[in-house]
């Protein structure tokens, strides 16, 4: 799961929304210096990665990339799912992508002084080329796996990854449509057992 999906999966919640957005700045027990809800959206992070890593349809995904991309199959993977979850917006919500999208960044910029520096250097460039909102094209998620592919240790094409989306787009919308089902359960679960735990 990407950006959009991790966004959406932690419900109407803003704080829960922002924690679940800066969890891979936050390391170890840090969140324990944050809100209780923004701690609920870290550590909801955290469950959906081990999830979604775990989950026998994602494997089945990124098999069909692993040839080519090794490691880096699970990241393409995470982009693809958030095409699906973009393109196919109005099964998911009632109000337009454009308008959540837009809200979202309203949150980060209203909550900037809680942002992590490693996140706060993300904001200008996913305003300036409208991540999350280019999730929807595929010449959008063609463009963040470019520049992915950018920031990577060892030189790898993400990007010539549309290959295998067009091969396997009908295969990896149904393998999304599977998965997202269920990792929507679990998040409800996980969200619940949460507020429970950290009232302790």
């Amino acid at each position: 799961m990407n950006f959009l999906a991790h966004i959406y999966l932690s419900g109407n919640d803003e704080m829960v929304q922002i924690g679940n957005f800066i969890a891979d700045g936050i390391k170890g027990k840090r969140y324990e210096t944050y809100p209780r809800n923004i701690q609920k959206g870290i550590l909801l992070h955290r469950s959906i990665d081990t999830f979604t890593d775990s989950h026998p349809i994602v494997k089945l995904s990124t098999r069909k990339l692993h040839a080519r991309f090794s490691h880096y199959s699970s990241v393409i993977i995470d982009v693809f799912y958030d095409h699906f979850l973009a393109k196919n917006w109005t099964e998911y919500s009632q109000e337009p992508l454009a308008d959540y999208v837009e809200r979202f960044y309203q949150l980060l910029h209203t909550h900037y002084d809680i942002l992590p520096l490693r996140i706060r250097h993300m904001i200008p460039p996913m305003l300036r080329e409208n991540w999350l909102l280019s999730y929807a094209s595929k010449e959008g998620i063609e463009h963040i796996l470019f520049q992915m592919s950018k920031r990577v240790k060892h030189p790898i094409h993400m990007d010539w990854a549309m290959e295998e989306l067009t091969q396997y787009y009908s295969d990896f919308q149904n393998e999304f449509n599977l998965f997202f089902s269920e990792i929507q359960l679990h998040c409800q679960e996980r969200l619940m057992a949460l507020e429970m735990e950290l009232k302790k």
